[in-house]
C-alpha cells in the first residue's frame, strides 16, 4: 500500500511516516496543497491522509479534487477540528473516514488497513494464493501451515504480488507500491528484494518472472520445481 501524507507540521508528518513505514505502508508527504497537488497528478496513490488546515489549497480543496477526479481513492481526513459538524463536512467533501489529533499510530493503521480493504471490495483481509497465506493485518505469512518470517519490505512487496491474484506486475509498479517517491527508478531494489523473497517462500518456487515484464505469483504451467526462481 502506498499513502500521500498531507501535513504541513513536519514533525508529525515525519512521525506518521516513519509509523507507517514499520507498518510496510510506503507514505510520501506533502506540506502544501499545491505539493499535494503535483504529487497526486504524478504518482498512484491507495489512499491520502489530508490535514484540512494546510497552505495553499487547503486539505478540502485537495479532497474536492480527488473526488472530481473519479479515481476512486479513500480519503481520510486528519486534524484537530473534532466537532460534529466538522465531521460532518469533511464526510461532505467525500472523506471516507475521521481522525483527530492526537491519535495513536495503531489506530491510523488499522483505519488505513480497513480502507484499503474497502477500496478493494470483495477482496477478503486474509489473501490466499498457491497454497500462500497472507494476513495483512497480522503481518504474517503461511506457507503451506509453515510460518515465512519476512522483512517489512519484502512483506509491502509480496502484498503487492498477492493482491494481483497471479496477474503479472511490473518492476516499476513495485517500486511505486511498495517504495516511497525517493527511490531511485534505477535501483535494483526490486531484483534485490524478489530474490530475498524467494529465498525466503521457499522451494518449489512461488515468484515467477515474466521476462521484459515483470513478476507474478504461481509457477508457470509445466514447470518443475525451482523453475519459477530463474531470473
Amino acid at each position: 500500500m502506498r499513502v500521500l501524507i498531507v501535513e504541513d507540521e513536519p514533525f508529525l508528518a515525519e512521525a506518521i511516516r516513519d509509523g507507517l513505514r514499520l507498518a510496510a505502508i510506503a507514505a510520501d508527504i506533502a506540506g502544501d496543497g499545491h505539493t499535494a497537488g503535483d504529487m497526486l497528478s504524478v504518482n498512484t496513490y491507495d489512499i491520502a491522509v489530508l490535514d484540512r488546515d494546510i497552505p495553499g489549497p487547503s486539505g478540502d480543496e485537495i479532497a474536492r479534487r480527488i473526488v472530481a477526479s473519479g479515481s476512486g481513492m479513500p480519503i481520510l481526513m486528519l486534524t484537530a477540528a473534532d466537532r460534529l459538524d466538522d465531521k460532518a463536512s469533511g464526510f461532505g467533501l467525500g472523506a471516507d473516514d475521521y481522525l483527530t489529533k492526537p491519535f495513536e499510530m495503531q489506530e491510523l493503521v488499522l483505519r488505513l488497513r480497513a480502507l484499503d480493504r474497502r477500496r478493494a471490495h470483495a477482496r477478503p483481509p486474509v489473501r490466499e494464493i498457491a497454497g500462500l497465506r497472507l494476513d495483512p493485518f497480522r503481518r504474517e505469512v503461511h506457507r503451506d501451515g509453515r510460518y515465512v518470517a519476512l522483512t517489512r519490505k519484502q512483506f509491502a512487496v509480496l502484498e503487492v504480488l498477492v493482491a494481483a491474484e497471479g496477474g503479472v506486475v511490473s518492476a516499476e509498479e513495485l517500486l511505486a507500491r511498495a517504495w516511497d517517491e525517493n527511490a531511485d527508478p534505477f535501483t535494483n531494489a526490486v531484483r534485490i528484494t524478489v530474490s530475498a523473497l524467494r529465498k525466503r517462500l521457499g522451494e518449489p518456487g512461488l515468484i515467477t518472472t515474466v521476462p521484459g515484464v515483470g513478476y507474478r505469483i504461481g509457477p508457470p504451467p509445466g514447470a518443475g520445481p525451482g523453475d519459477a526462481d530463474r531470473a
